[in-house]
């Protein structure tokens, strides 16, 4: 059988030998033509010997079982099975109807082969094959049963004793090759269904083992099938995910978009892709009872299985993959989030440096103008009291020169947390009384009213005093700074649950919404541009302000209205606690100081 089965694979057409239930076909076709083709060649001396000499009829019938041979060798060489099959159900009622008019008509013993040609024919699987065999049996019959009624058939010469063992050849001769087209057929079907099990069990794997989710839908949405990865992407079984499951876990504010993506795959009949949020069961935060995971479906319309055409403008199935793409997303939204931190530190430079060209440039400016003037007085002539006033202007300049340097030297210490806090007790209410008394005189200048309320019986604070001085400092003076000629600042100060609460209240020009978030960022001023602002500084205050606030455990709030004023409050606990430092197993030696030379001692008293 293995041989036969080489030879039959040797003569299959290439179309044929890549697909194996097609190879199966051919092979069905070929195998009982040619092995009865050749069975027969091989009888006839057999024959001839037993019979004598064979009729002319005989002799036609032997000839013409070359015919399936010839029918093999079309097939072997063109593929086309449909026709293979045509032409061997016309050869196989030639022949029937051959020795039939030979042989008595209708009651000849070769007329129940005629029973077998559309048999035969079913093996092709095809219904125009089928159609056209029974059509041509039925016609071979009634041509028998007319000719043999009306008498016009030849005398038989097969003797009337020798007629019952001819019908009972015949009968078994077509029960016998029936047989082998039955066999056939039930080869044919096992290997049918044995592709069909190995074809599911691939797409069953390909399904199982599948990250993406394979769905198809209707075109309203409704899930007509959803593969089993649906259980690990939303955590449910599949099924509870057919009809309208899926659609009812998508985010209400993505469903439109979901939908349309389906109608326009379905009716436009290109692939169309949309991100939507899922919500999924068993959550990653195993702490949460459920949460949304953003998933990518890419849809493109169902191709139809047979060859019916559809309708230009109508809607058909539409097929989807979904996939998981929360990462992606997220790593989206921190590039994003970084580009903006990234755009916003950039400008944030840009201001930095316009701002400090003009805050370091002007005292500068003026120190050294006013000190090229004194080292030319000779020329200027120049009296006691223009050097007076020239020698505070340069004293001036380089006040302000040195608190600008000091609050970048500040912030950056505080930046890179190497700025410490002493605490120690001390009163907050004499603090403040100094502080609001050594920025009255500004106040004064400025047209301003300066009101202190702090009561009497302020408990006293465990803190660094220096922190707390700088802060008031630089609260007070922002808001006499910021506060237009007939306004008033108010300071407050409180007790409330264990902290310290101070309130500067103004009634300046005030904040607007969008800076206001962004009030105590190092280097922010309110205004997008130096020449928006009419009021010099860094943009440190507030942001030294809250970062010592910080370091105290402490809160700060700002509340403002544009053209009403700003209210900043801090909160500081009364006892702070500072941190303690994690136990270190390293121990340092620090070697101890070496006596300096005396001439070193001497040149260090002489400086001083």
């Amino acid at each position: 059988m293995n041989i036969i089965r080489d030879c039959l694979d040797a003569m299959l057409h290439p179309s044929a030998r890549y697909d194996a239930l097609t190879s199966a076909r051919h092979r069905a076709f070929m195998a009982p033509r040619l092995i009865g083709s050749l069975a027969a060649f091989a009888a006839f001396p057999v024959y001839l010997a037993m019979r004598g000499a064979p009729t002319a009829i005989e002799v036609a019938a032997f000839a013409w079982l070359i015919a399936p041979i010839l029918l093999s060798y079309f097939l072997s060489r063109t593929g086309r099975y449909e026709n293979a099959q045509l032409m061997s159900s016309v050869a196989l009622a030639s022949l029937v109807m051959m020795v039939a008019i030979s042989t008595g008509g209708i009651a000849s013993f070769a007329a129940i082969w005629l029973v077998v040609v559309p048999i035969e024919a079913a093996l092709s699987a095809s219904r125009r094959v089928v159609a056209f065999a029974s059509m041509l049996a039925l016609a071979c019959v009634g041509l028998l049963a007319a000719l043999t009624g009306l008498a016009w058939l030849p005398a038989s010469e097969a003797a009337v004793a020798s007629h019952a063992i001819f019908m009972t050849f015949g009968i078994a001769s077509a029960t016998l090759y029936a047989a082998g087209l039955a066999f056939g057929a039930e080869s044919l079907g096992r290997t049918s269904v044995s592709l069909l099990n190995v074809e599911e069990n691939r797409y069953r794997l390909l399904a199982r083992h599948m990250s993406d989710v394979i769905s198809r839908h209707r075109p309203n949405g409704t899930v007509q099938f959803i593969s089993p990865a649906a259980e690990a992407l939303v955590g449910v079984q599949p099924q509870r995910l057919l009809g309208h499951g899926l659609f009812d876990r998508v985010h209400v504010a993505d469903r439109p978009a979901y939908l349309t993506a389906l109608s326009d795959a379905a009716r436009g009949g290109e692939a169309r892709s949309v991100e939507f949020r899922l919500r999924r069961d068993g959550a990653r935060n195993e702490r949460a009872a459920a949460d949304f995971i953003w998933v990518e479906m890419r849809c493109q319309p169902l191709e139809a299985a047979d060859d019916r055409t559809v309708p230009a403008n109508a809607e058909t199935e539409v097929v989807a993959v979904l996939r998981d793409v929360t990462d992606r997303k997220l790593q989206q939204d921190a590039l994003e989030e970084a580009r903006i931190v990234a755009e916003r530190a950039d400008a944030s430079k840009t201001r930095f440096l316009a701002t400090m060209s003009h805050e370091l440039r002007t005292p500068l400016n003026a120190i050294i103008g006013f000190s090229d003037m004194m080292a030319q007085e000779d020329v200027l002539m120049l009296d006691a009291a223009k050097r007076q006033e020239y020698a505070r202007l340069i004293n001036d300049s380089g006040l302000h020169l040195l608190s600008v340097v000091n609050g970048i030297l500040d912030m950056s210490k505080i930046e890179s947390g190497s700025f410490e806090l002493a605490p120690e007790p001390f009163a907050p209410r004499s603090v403040l009384i100094n502080c609001c008394n050594l920025l009255a005189l500004k106040a004064s200048d400025n047209g301003v009213d300066l009101i202190t309320d702090a009561p009497k019986d302020l408990p006293e604070v465990n803190g660094d005093p220096r922190a707390f001085r700088q802060i008031l400092l630089n609260l007070v003076s922002n808001a006499i700074k910021f506060t237009e000629r007939g306004g008033s600042v108010t300071v407050t100060a409180g007790v409330e649950a264990a902290r310290l609460i101070v309130r500067v209240r103004d009634t300046g020009v005030g904040i607007a919404a969008d800076d206001l978030a962004r009030i105590g960022d190092p280097f922010f001023q309110a205004g997008q541009t130096y020449h928006q602002r009419r009021h010099e500084g860094t943009g440190l205050g507030l942001s030294i302000v809250k970062s010592l606030v910080g370091l105290h455990g402490g809160e700060m709030q700002v509340q403002s209205r544009v053209g009403e004023g700003t209210t900043v409050t801090i909160a500081l606990p009364l006892d702070y606690a500072p941190p303690v430092a994690a136990p270190s197993n390293i121990t340092t030696l620090t070697p101890a100081p070496r006596s300096a030379p005396p001439e070193t001692l001497d040149q260090v008293k002489k400086s001083a």
